[in-house]
């Protein structure tokens, strides 16, 4: 997926198991707002 500064992020994982980056774990996924799908993670996502 392409993020807000045009960098990639993997995703990996199926059910409730969900990887981002292959490092970070998906600790809740799918939390509705007002404009978005929130998805938290465990760790900082740094861009390279």
């Amino acid at each position: 997926f392409e993020t807000l500064q045009k960098g990639m992020v993997t995703t990996t994982g199926s059910g409730e198991a969900y990887k981002v980056n292959d490092t970070s774990n998906v600790v809740c996924g799918n939390v509705k707002t007002a404009n978005a799908n929130v998805y938290i993670v465990d760790t900082v996502l740094m861009p390279k």
